[in-house]
């Protein structure tokens, strides 16, 4: 082969790769203009509907004024993007729906979700501002909330949480609970309802510890 020959054929090859990699360029930036062309689906955790589990614990351990707050947790929770991880192929990384959100971030969201399960339990839900001297106070502290992908095709949605009731400044008592619900779909969908029905049963399990405590002065 001449050098011109080799010249020649080398500015082909080049050529060639030149021509396939923008042809990936373009796929990828059309790719990723139909994904952010894509409307967004708003998840909620639905209308707060009383379980026979619900009313079983109210009536077992009915509840008096209590002052809930504002459930905190990582950064992360503090925007309304929707988590996933891949815990069968990267335990480490937390992935987000890249057209599903929450409606409120899900700190916002497990608030709201607690004073009314609590409320529907016969208590009366206060906020700080309106609380008295003496009324107990529920701290509670958000250790998991998340889309768990066990498999490539087995998902479930994760809550944990520290629950916290002081007293005239006194801790009560402390107490961590976990829910975890199959999710009946593997998509964005699947990962709200399954979150949404861990979040409710961990209420039923704070209901039903609170109803424990000895907060018998607050009971009007």
């Amino acid at each position: 082969m001449t050098h011109e020959e080799t010249v020649t054929l080398l500015s082909a090859t080049l050529l060639k790769h030149r021509l396939i990699a923008l042809a990936a360029a373009a796929l990828l930036l059309a790719g990723c203009a139909s994904q952010k062309g894509e409307p967004t689906t708003q998840f909620d955790f639905g209308p707060a509907m009383q379980s026979a589990s619900q009313a079983q614990a109210q009536a077992a351990a009915p509840i008096g004024a209590i002052v809930v707050t504002d459930i905190t947790g990582s950064s992360a929770l503090e925007n309304e993007r929707m988590f996933y991880r891949l815990s069968y192929a990267d335990a480490l990384q937390a992935r987000s729906y890249a057209n599903s959100r929450w409606t409120a971030n899900p700190l916002q969201m497990m608030t709201q979700r607690m004073k009314t399960r609590i409320a529907q339990a016969g208590a009366k839900v206060l906020s700080e501002t309106d609380a008295s001297n003496g009324v107990p106070i529920l701290r509670i502290d958000v250790d998991e909330f998340i889309h768990n992908f066990s498999g490539a095709a087995q998902s479930e949605g994760q809550v944990a949480l520290r629950a916290s009731v002081f007293q005239g400044h006194v801790l009560v008592d402390q107490r961590s609970f976990a829910r975890t619900t199959p999710a009946g779909t593997a998509d964005a969908a699947g990962g709200a309802r399954a979150l949404a029905a861990s979040t409710d049963a961990i209420a039923v399990d704070i209901v039903a510890w609170l109803g424990t405590l000895n907060l018998n002065l607050n009971r009007r």
